[in-house]
């Protein structure tokens, strides 16, 4: 029997130097600041009954970097940035598909702190993970080995209200077997 290719999420803590959790905190508000004003731009676009999307609001994200007032988003990588635009453009999916509400405007204490990286963003080499525009690797307590030969295709860091760090690593597990086959 042949192995299917599942996708499953491997989570760990790690506990961040004083630079990388500085680096991390400002991406967290990045993103939000990003989304947050995605959806404003796509709401007023929507009173005004026109359709925005995802290219739109990219286009919309690079304007906003040369902005004197939002030149900090120039410090933080971009890829978190672009995925925050992608979630949003799902979530619209979503709205109009009638399989959620609107999306809703996120907050500093509402909302999850997390941020997702992928694969062009972070470099995955001898078990350790460097995230873009950090000098050192993360220090990631690993309390289970990944699958052999696994290779994260995207990294999701977060942290929760206790203010504890975790990383995500998505990636291609081959040791999934099928189920037979039944009559039934």
């Amino acid at each position: 029997m042949a192995t299917a290719q599942v996708k499953r999420a491997f989570r760990y803590r790690f506990h961040p130097t004083p630079e990388q959790a500085a680096e991390l905190s400002r991406t967290f508000g990045c993103v939000r600041k990003v989304y947050n004003l995605a959806l404003a731009a796509r709401t007023e676009a929507w009173a005004r009954q026109e359709r925005v999307h995802y290219n739109a609001t990219s286009a919309m994200l690079t304007a906003w970097k040369k902005t004197e007032d939002l030149a900090f988003l120039n410090e933080v990588s971009s890829v978190p940035l672009q995925q925050a635009l992608r979630h949003l453009q799902a979530a619209f999916t979503h709205f109009f598909g009638k399989r959620a509400r609107y999306p809703r405007f996120t907050s500093k204490k509402r909302s999850r702190r997390s941020v997702e990286y992928t694969a062009r963003a972070f470099r995955f080499r001898d078990g350790k993970l460097a995230l873009a525009k950090m000098a050192q690797p993360l220090a990631i307590v690993w309390s289970r080995p990944l699958p052999e030969g696994a290779k994260p295709s995207t990294v999701t860091v977060s942290q929760d209200a206790a203010g504890r760090w975790f990383v995500s690593l998505l990636c291609e597990d081959p040791c999934v077997q099928p189920l037979p086959a039944t009559d039934t």
